[in-house]
């Protein structure tokens, strides 16, 4: 039986009043639960005579960690000594926590006769004495941690993606035949939609925004699309398709819950192959010095694109650690310091240029070309498919966990919205960047605050017309050098897809059927001649569209792999008989 100092401590409900102090087990021994989430009175004497057992049983025990760690290795038996009774604390529920906002233990600790004092006389608690490092901070989604301190660790993204954001934007700016300058201020517009869709994921509106380390840019999967229509319909018809196609994607981020279990992963591996193949007469032309060039092919532009592409190739080569994410922008520097001793770099632009400008809204009249549309909108729901790869990559690699439903439908509504500012900004469609989910994969930083920096650096770099500009005036052959690798990688991603989903007789057949007519009917322009117009501007050059179709319908038609492999069995079992 309990002793009748025990008694009146259980009938004091000062310290707590929402769950049970005391109950009794089979065996006769009390054990004590004591929540205490506040104090309204000063300790009386039964308090203060359960205080001062603790403190004999372990005079050490000075702070509210080392209380809570007492009271749950202990329990009180009213038949022995008071010295050699122990006591135990049963965890406070997380709703009393966050009702309290402090830890299990603060109000009873913060009354404690013994806690050590700091030499100014003041209190201290094991919460101000323990603070996260800052690698712990850095690797945790939402660490405290200083701005400036993660502003080198954001930094180190932007050099990650810097490269690989513009470049579209030089590909199809010059397959336009823009002038100088209305190049160089769609790539000061990219930079500042870069920057606030990187910001939008990681700080959501709404349900838009997946909340997760994702650095946005702008994607290479339009790149073939919108060089083809900048070619026949103008600049005008490619914003339009843009800003559509991007309502299109919020659309389907908001329903990926209803949609995403129609897409298997063999088809995103499917599209992310196709993309790589249909980008690498891209990158050869720009090798050759760019599409239209009248030195094209010349001996001074292969031999850039080929230093470039050395350059690029030794740099990783040699580095070690998170530094070889920067082998492209390393390839870019040595080939443009080798153009300008080749006369191959024009200074012109930067004449008369100011410091600092406000980049420009709306600076081509959007028009609406059905097939234009069409042709984006099948992109739209190809990308889709991408960011559902590239969340659940990140999540795996940043975070040891699958994302979410939220997480998910976040990240694709996310990249519609800020394509569709994009397109009012005349620039390409954004996605997540794949370099800087390999960046994550390698240094583990995943802080919001600090991915936050390199988007806001993003952002006021498109503020700075010298930043375009400078990239503005780069050869061809230089980029053409350094992106050729990029496209590569591409492709292998694909393979790599392909080999995830595995190698059944199934996937076999949609990935050789889907990536064959893909690829194949486009290379050969007059299959589709007597075809209607406008589906000749959606498929007839268009092999990542060709091959996504022809994926899906195969996936939605082709029986189970069991049929595959009937006739397999069943061979076997006569030649047993």
């Amino acid at each position: 039986m309990a002793t009748h100092n025990d008694r009146a401590l259980i009938s004091n409900n000062q310290v707590c009043h929402s769950v049970p102090l005391w109950s009794k087990s089979n065996d006769g021994i009390i054990k004590k639960h004591l929540k205490t989430c506040c104090l309204h009175k000063a300790y009386n004497a039964q308090h203060q005579h359960y205080l001062n057992f603790i403190r004999k049983r372990d005079p050490l025990s000075t702070d509210q960690h080392s209380i809570q760690n007492d009271a749950e290795s202990s329990n009180i038996n009213p038949s022995n000594d008071e010295q050699s009774a122990t006591a135990k604390t049963a965890p406070t529920s997380s709703s009393a926590q966050a009702e309290s906002g402090k830890n299990p233990t603060s109000g009873l600790s913060a009354h404690l006769p013994w806690r050590k004092r700091n030499e100014n006389g003041s209190q201290t608690n094991a919460s101000s004495r323990h603070r996260p490092s800052t690698q712990e901070a850095l690797t945790s989604l939402n660490g405290q941690i200083s701005f400036w301190r993660g502003v080198p660790f954001g930094l180190q993204h932007v050099m990650a993606m810097f490269v690989a954001n513009l470049a579209p934007i030089f590909l199809v700016t010059g397959a336009a035949h823009l002038t100088p300058a209305q190049s160089a201020m769609i790539i000061q517009n990219g930079l500042l939609v870069a920057g606030l869709g990187t910001c939008l994921q990681l700080y959501p509106l709404w349900r838009v925004g997946s909340r997760l380390p994702m650095v946005t840019g702008i994607s290479f999967t339009y790149v073939a699309a919108a060089t083809a229509i900048v070619s026949k319909q103008g600049y005008g018809a490619l914003v339009g398709a843009v800003i559509i196609g991007g309502l299109l994607e919020l659309v389907l981020g908001l329903t990926a819950q209803f949609w995403k279990k129609y897409v298997p992963p063999i088809v995103s591996a499917i599209v992310v192959t196709s993309i790589g193949f249909s980008l690498l007469s891209t990158g050869a032309s720009s090798f050759g010095g760019g599409a239209g060039a009248k030195d094209f092919g010349s001996w001074q532009n292969l031999t850039l694109g080929l230093i470039s592409l050395i350059a690029c190739l030794a740099f990783q080569l040699l580095m070690k650690g998170t530094i070889k994410q920067l082998s492209i922008l390393f390839g870019l520097v040595v080939g443009y310091i080798v153009a300008i001793f080749f006369g191959k770099v024009d200074f012109s632009g930067f004449q008369h240029l100011q410091i600092v400008s406000v980049p420009h809204f709306m600076p081509f009249t959007p028009t609406f070309d059905a097939g234009s549309i069409i042709s984006f909108a099948l992109l739209y729901v190809v990308s889709s498919v991408e960011v559902l790869g590239d969340t659940a990559a990140l999540s795996q690699v940043g975070l040891n966990r699958l994302p979410t439903d939220k997480e998910t439908s976040g990240a694709i509504a996310g990249d519609g919205l800020i394509s569709t500012i994009s397109g009012l900004f005349g620039c390409l469609p954004l996605t997540s960047f794949a370099q800087n989910i390999g960046l994550v994969a390698v240094t583990k930083v995943v802080n919001r605050k600090v991915i936050l920096s390199g988007g806001l650096i993003l952002i006021l770099a498109s503020f700075v017309p010298g930043v375009a500009q400078l990239f503005n005036s780069m050869p061809q052959a230089v980029l053409g050098g350094c992106t050729i690798m990029m496209f590569g990688n591409i492709i292998l991603s694909g393979f790599q897809m392909i080999a995830e989903a595995g190698f059944s007789q199934r996937n076999t057949t949609i990935a050789a059927l889907s990536l064959t007519i893909g690829i194949g009917f486009t290379q050969v322009g007059g299959i589709f001649a007597h075809f209607p117009q406008l589906f000749q501007s959606i498929f007839a050059t268009n092999c990542i569209a060709v091959s996504f179709v022809v994926a899906v319908i195969l996936n939605a038609t082709l029986p189970s792999e069991e049929h595959f492999l009937v006739n397999t069995h069943t061979d076997s079992e006569e030649e047993n008989q």
